[in-house]
């Protein structure tokens, strides 16, 4: 048989080679495309991509040349975080914090990264994030997409913490000590302690889980501060808060509370678990420090008669008699005790060798201040302080107390600041289009408090405002207890202890002093880090007011714009003296999936 004789291929086998990796490379190219568009590969890539740049970024010297270019106009917009950022706190990171020592929960306090070390973003709220349920209605249920956690709910439920129900978390006011709710748990407590009448106003709860306990005792024109760490419950002080209730995260663990001292005339723990007699009574010591002299501590569950903890009990019990606290009642686990006015009973002749504070010691002092295992004096605070000695709810409000009229030209100082707010707030829900007084506004945060005077100036109005008195400022913010509003001390060169998104509306009088130092007048940090927390703790179509110089509103109108605010420039009120301008700022509800990285 004869063979057929093919024709040969004009091309050489170089040339198919060629031509085979030119064309594996276009479908390569084609194929890689579609998994980057239509796959989740894509997501994934990008999100790597952006943590990258996030990481560029933290280096000092890019980080520096971020910030200046933002303060300067010359960039426009600040890089969005990825999205497991969505609840980041950036002092109580449990990732950084883990490897930290647990001796006396330090792990579990505020530990800050260094601003070198913080990626500069912007963080994203949760899929499905919604405007929050105004007030009063959020008491009782809030969005469940907002923080889609069921940990407490799963775990809870059954002692009528929180359940879900269709689009919601849903309240029933009940906890782990008053499973049959809060308002039956305050009635109860009403027998033995005057919660009615204005006698008790600012109170503090220790380990409030949701903090139902404090939103129940607004009723009764009690104004709670609650707190808890973050921990293994999963964002119960989110939840407080996204419910419209006073909160924010701290631990008390191996310093002092950010509060002065006999701020508080009411200091309650239901099953917090503090264990107040360990470390020679530390933890006590700490509480009678932030308690006023004739104030109420109420701890209900454990160690009170409860079952294998007779010697805790009967320690717990020593301890409150040597620092001359009345026992008023023990009802099942609740046992509630009355402070003393003076130190007429103390003796340093204790089985926990407790003793009085040095005359030198200033209680007031508690920022990054560690605790004392002393006793902190009450001979320098007069009677008028004591709990029933005191001016009524609401006559506290603006009687100017005497730790103001203690300071220079005090009383002067505090009527002038009063009337001054009482104008300033007219003009701002007059003329500047902020909705001040109006449901949509519940959680407010004034960041240079001063006196109080903003917060004085709407009490009237269905909200609630964290006072922040900067540690390097005046020590105010025992006159801003004393006249029944809350606060604590903050450094703005530091992230705040709270969640994402928990501010409805943001008042800041001079900015620009927050950054500075005030002896050399040079920056201990900068005003782009600051907006970019504001950013962060304020919810989607917040309101932020601040004034300060023309100058300085110039600048941070420009930051603003890489934030993704929309702001408008306001003269000041007609009748104050002075160069301010003021900027009305508002946050827009962007998502991720809307901006272009």
């Amino acid at each position: 048989m004869g063979h057929l004789n093919l024709p040969s291929s004009k091309r050489s086998p170089k040339q198919w080679r060629l031509l085979d990796i030119i064309t594996a490379f276009f479908f390569g190219i084609v194929t890689l495309f579609f998994l980057l568009v239509f796959t989740p590969l894509g997501d994934s890539l990008a999100a790597s991509g952006r943590q990258a740049l996030l990481r560029s970024s933290s280096d000092p010297r890019q980080r520096l040349k971020v910030v200046a270019l933002v303060e300067t106009g010359k960039q426009t917009a600040i890089e969005t975080c990825p999205a497991e950022y969505v609840d980041h706190m950036p002092c109580e990171d449990p990732k950084r914090n883990s490897i930290l020592s647990r001796e006396m929960n330090y792990y579990r306090e505020r530990h800050c990264p260094a601003p070198d070390q913080s990626p500069l973003c912007l963080i994203p709220p949760p899929d499905g994030y919604k405007i929050p349920v105004q007030w009063p209605e959020s008491l009782r249920k809030i969005w469940h997409d907002n923080m889609p956690y069921n940990k407490i709910a799963d775990r809870k439920g059954h002692q009528g913490w929180m359940k879900e129900e269709g689009p919601y978390f849903i309240f029933p006011g009940g906890g782990t000590m008053f499973p049959e709710g809060a308002e039956r748990y305050i009635e109860k407590l009403g027998q033995y302690i005057p919660i009615a009448g204005g006698v008790l106003r600012t109170a503090l709860d220790m380990g409030c889980g949701v903090a139902s306990f404090g939103g129940y005792l607004l009723k009764e024109n009690i104004l709670t501060l609650s707190f808890a760490p973050r921990d293994s419950h999963k964002a119960q002080i989110q939840f407080a808060l996204e419910r419209g209730i006073p909160a924010f995260v701290a631990m008390l663990g191996t310093r002092r509370l950010p509060f002065p001292a006999f701020s508080f005339d009411f200091v309650h723990c239901s099953r917090c678990l503090i264990p107040f007699t360990a470390y020679n009574a530390t933890y006590f010591i700490e509480v009678d420090r932030l308690l006023r002299p004739g104030g109420y501590l109420v701890i209900s569950g454990p160690p009170v008669q409860w079952a294998k903890q007779d010697k805790e009990w009967a320690d717990l019990q020593a301890v409150a008699r040597a620092l001359c606290y009345e026992l008023i009642v023990v009802d099942a686990n609740t046992a509630i005790w009355k402070k003393a006015t003076g130190e007429t009973c103390f003796t340093n002749q204790n089985e926990f060798g407790i003793e009085l504070c040095d005359e030198s010691d200033d209680p007031n002092y508690a920022w990054y201040f560690t605790l004392k295992k002393c006793v902190s004096r009450t001979s320098h605070v007069k009677e008028e302080f004591g709990v029933g000695i005191m001016p009524k709810w609401p006559e506290r409000l603006a009687k100017a107390p005497s730790r103001a009229i203690q300071m220079k030209n005090g009383f002067d100082v505090f009527e002038a600041d009063t009337r001054r707010w009482i104008r300033r707030v007219a003009y701002y829900k007059r003329s500047l289009n902020v909705k001040l007084g109006t449901p949509s506004i519940r959680n407010v945060m004034d960041m240079n408090a001063f006196f109080g005077g903003f917060a004085a100036a709407i009490i009237s109005d269905p909200m609630w405002v964290m006072n922040v008195v900067p540690p390097r400022k005046p020590s105010t913010l025992d006159i801003i207890f004393d006249r029944g509003l809350v606060g604590v001390y903050h450094d703005w060169c530091e992230p705040f202890s709270t969640y994402p998104r928990t501010y409805d509306f943001i008042h800041v009088v001079g900015i620009e002093s927050l950054v500075k130092d005030q002896n050399s007048g040079k920056n201990r940090c900068n005003l782009v880090d600051l907006m970019v927390e504001m950013d962060r703790i304020l919810r989607p179509e917040g309101t932020v007011i601040i004034r300060d110089l023309p100058e300085v509103i110039d600048k941070v109108s420009r930051i603003a714009l890489s934030i993704r605010w929309t702001t408008s420039i306001h003269e000041k009120e007609p009748e104050s003296h002075g160069r301010d301008k003021i900027m009305v700022a508002t946050k827009t509800f962007w998502k991720p999936s809307s901006i272009a990285h």
